[in-house]
């Protein structure tokens, strides 16, 4: 046997607890492999466990045991670091809960709390730098760390509560769905839920990122005065929440 093929079946049966695999190795070694292989498990138990502590909290540690569990058995880890590992758990508890989108956006808020953290570094715009901006061809540059999704459930509060170590509110469906975006700031993570005007103009940008064409949008939804004023009120929150990163003249 090839060192190569060694280590295939030495994965094969970390991964798949193949015994054919097992008897290749050697039959000898039988005992070695499960301590092996029970240390793979519970390091990506701890991982996932690490990863999302308050969908821990949420769901009960028997629930949780169970979906991480679940997702070991069908998604070995495909990087070399471990923080890659949890960024595909949402989707094993998508299956598993699928009606249960407090659980999913809660997971989500963690996933994309841990990512911003580590994105690229981007300064803020320099507020003295606004002065001489042409609006009417300005492109707008987000942070790098900025995550979105559509917000249908109080998952953001639940987050809020659970991370302060206070009783978590009852999960509930927003009375209308908005977003969740997260971004870093500085060397600190945040997490904000926006209405779904806002969460529009997001989207919108993702697309164009003309301020302009942001600006005929909003006055076509809200009309001429209503529509500029959204406008420069959502491009002073994200100045100041530093979300914006730089513009661009088209």
């Amino acid at each position: 046997m090839t060192l190569a093929a060694w280590q295939q079946d030495f994965r094969s049966w970390l991964t798949d607890a193949s015994d054919e695999a097992a008897r290749r190795v050697g039959g000898d070694a039988s005992r070695g492999l499960s301590v092996y292989q029970n240390n793979y498990r519970g390091q990506l138990i701890e991982c996932l466990e690490h990863s999302f502590p308050q969908v821990r909290t949420l769901l009960g540690e028997g629930a949780f045991l169970h979906a991480a569990v679940m997702h070991i058995n069908h998604h070995p880890p495909h990087a070399w670091t471990l923080d890659a590992y949890a960024y595909g758990f949402g989707d094993t508890l998508g299956v598993l809960f699928p009606h249960n989108p407090d659980v999913h956006e809660l997971a989500w808020i963690e996933n994309a709390l841990a990512e911003a953290f580590v994105a690229h570094d981007a300064p803020p715009l320099p507020l003295n730098t606004l002065a001489s901006v042409d609006w009417d061809a300005a492109r707008l540059r987000f942070a790098p760390s900025l995550r979105h999704r559509p917000a249908t459930t109080n998952a953001d509060s639940i987050w809020s509560a659970l991370s302060n170590d206070a009783e978590a509110p009852e999960s509930e469906m927003l009375d209308a769905p908005g977003g969740l975006i997260v971004w870093r700031r500085q060397f600190v993570s945040c997490l904000k839920r926006v209405d779904a005007a806002e969460y529009e103009a997001f989207l919108h940008l993702q697309e164009n990122e003309s301020f302009a064409t942001l600006c005929d949008l909003l006055v076509e939804r809200l009309g001429d005065a209503d529509g500029v004023a959204k406008a420069g009120a959502l491009l002073a929150g994200w100045l100041g929440s530093e979300l914006i990163v730089g513009v661009e003249s088209i």
